[in-house]
């Protein structure tokens, strides 16, 4: 066999590697966890060397049960996240700080007078969310000395040695110059940022070479994560939409050959660059999905996220509760970074299987807000909403996120669709070719009235008003 792509999903909680032969059919997988740590309120990190590790190990893992040589390796990074490290060596010098971290605020609260500047320059709303203000607030602590980036440009040069990054990972770091997708000298200069940058290469550009899991191969198909899933759900029309269930949701949708500047809180992005072709996207995010269900493990109300169906499916109803998931503050379309998540209308009916139901309820509901950010943006809304990552095996998930949108629902066949999507990105660089269109996935319809779904969700964005006003108390 020729074309096999080795493709590396690096995201937050998990490592996922799939090696996938040039006709798409799937050789094997490996998902090695990475432990993320929330010490203090605000405070979420990782550890670079576990980070490293779990892709050296998912990748290898993957390449010995697939028991082939693999001709490229593709990967996708979790985004805003960024660490500092020596380029000497390749040492971190930091923790890794998770994109969902909170810290970066007080940088942002002394930067207001720049703020519409570097919107305007950016598209992106100043917010400790993005890298940017994370990369400011870990140099003031460091001082001078090594360089601060985004883990995809440490990996890499873990892998290949290189010093680069993808113009679609760039353009959620608040540096890159959104309409032309180059490095805005500006937007560096405005957050006081002497880094070396790194160089930018296209989605389906060859990078460097690894020895990393076996053989000597190409490394190419480099992109963020969502990017990658939005590629691989063939969302490539103005107005296609896709939202992604990993630690997060990301709703992204395509806005065509020109960025789109947001009236309703979204962010606009460069979906993809490739030869000969650039995208643009609009992007909206709900921090806590996955993550809230593992909250919901911790303490004690699942035993895992397998559990949901079988829990949340006993009741068919929430017995009035209600839950804003905002346990990491509000992204888009709300930008509050200190808004905190809850439950209300708790009352002694109400079990622990009404309050599993409600948080697959608040989860959903905040990807309506998202959807409609985007239709009043773009004029109307996605024909189909495209839905992948592991949370969509959840059949109370995905059938609530249909009823409460009052719109069909297209469940991935597959759900790694990040994976599947940095796949596609690496054979191009190496090939040329494609992998073949995926099988098509599962449509659930609504099976609730329009009626139902207004009353939920007019209970529910009372409660996210009450929970905001909770936060600036």
């Amino acid at each position: 066999m020729t074309g096999i792509v080795l493709a590396i999903d690096q995201g937050t909680s998990s490592t996922k590697a799939l090696v996938v032969a040039a006709d798409g059919t799937v050789l094997a997988e490996a998902e090695i966890p990475v432990p993320v740590y929330t010490p203090n309120p605000g405070t979420v990190e990782a550890d670079p060397a576990a980070l490293l590790a779990s892709v050296l190990d998912a990748g290898r893992q993957a390449v010995a049960e697939a028991a082939v040589a693999v001709d490229v390796v593709a990967l996708a990074n979790q985004g805003e996240s960024v660490l500092a490290w020596d380029p000497a060596t390749g040492r971190p010098e930091s923790a890794c700080v998770v994109w969902q971290d909170r810290r970066a605020a007080e940088v942002c609260a002394r930067g207001q007078a720049n703020a519409a500047r570097l919107t305007e320059l950016t598209g992106l709303p100043l917010d400790p969310y993005f890298s940017a203000p994370k990369m400011r607030w870990l140099r003031d602590r460091l001082g001078s000395g090594g360089v601060i980036t985004t883990t995809d440009t440490w990996l890499l040069h873990q892998l290949t040695g290189e010093f680069v990054t993808d113009a679609a990972t760039a353009s959620r770091s608040m540096l890159l110059d959104l309409s032309s997708a180059t490095w805005s000298d500006e937007a560096w200069e405005l957050f006081g940022l002497d880094e070396p940058r790194p160089r930018l290469v296209r989605n389906d550009e060859i990078v460097g070479t690894t020895r990393a899991f076996g053989r000597e191969v190409p490394v190419g198909g480099v992109i963020v994560d969502q990017q990658a899933a939005l590629w691989a759900q063939r969302c490539r029309e103005w107005g296609e939409a896709k939202c992604t269930y990993g630690t997060g949701a990301f709703l992204l949708t395509n806005t065509g050959d020109r960025p789109v500047r947001s009236g309703a809180g979204l962010t606009p992005s460069v979906a993809w660059d490739l030869t000969g072709q650039r995208r643009w996207c609009l992007d909206g995010q709900v921090c806590t999905v996955g993550q809230a269900l593992s909250w919901l493990r911790d303490v004690g109300l699942l035993d895992g996220p397998g559990d949901l169906d079988a829990v949340g499916e006993t009741v068919d109803d929430t017995a009035g509760v209600v839950f804003v998931p905002s346990l990491a503050g509000l992204a888009a379309p709300h930008w509050q970074p200190s808004a905190t998540g809850g439950f209300f209308g708790l009352n002694l009916a109400a079990t622990r299987a009404h309050l599993v139901r409600a948080v697959c309820l608040g989860i959903a509901a905040q990807v309506v807000d998202l959807v409609d950010a985007s239709t009043a943006d773009l004029g109307g809304a996605p024909p189909l909403l495209r839905v992948d990552g592991g949370l969509t095996r959840s059949r109370l998930l995905v059938q609530m996120q249909a009823d409460l949108l009052q719109a069909p629902v297209e469940v991935a066949a597959a759900p790694h669709a990040t994976a599947l999507g940095v796949a596609d990105l690496g054979l191009r660089a190496a090939t040329g070719h494609s992998l073949p269109d995926p099988r098509p996935g599962t449509i659930i319809e609504p099976s609730r009235s329009a009626e139902w779904a207004e009353q939920q969700l007019s209970r529910w964005r009372s409660a996210l008003a009450l929970s905001r006003h909770w936060s600036e108390l």
